[in-house]
């Protein structure tokens, strides 16, 4: 959801929701969540970014360029604030 406002009044709002269907083999059992978390994203994140500044040129704004978003780290933070909550508990 991106939001764009001029004051207090909202100019323009974008929602995207987004899918892919991936057929994932070959990998070991422990990567796969790794594929899924990272890889996966990291292909369908250029195609929302393309998406979602075409409908905002088209709706008469200026161009939206979203920047690139790191899926590989957001991974490893989340694998690390699982293993932590994981120590938390013991």
């Amino acid at each position: 959801t991106i939001t764009a406002k001029v004051e207090e009044e909202t100019a323009y709002l974008v929602e995207l929701q987004q899918a892919g269907i991936f057929s994932i083999n070959g990998f070991p059992a422990e990567q796969v969540q790794h594929v899924l978390g990272a890889v996966c994203p990291n292909f369908l994140f250029p195609y929302a970014r393309e998406a979602i500044d075409s409908l905002v040129v088209k709706g008469g704004f200026p161009p939206l360029s979203l920047s690139p978003i790191d899926f590989d780290a957001i991974y490893r933070q989340s694998q690390n604030n699982a293993a932590d909550q994981g120590q938390s508990l013991n």
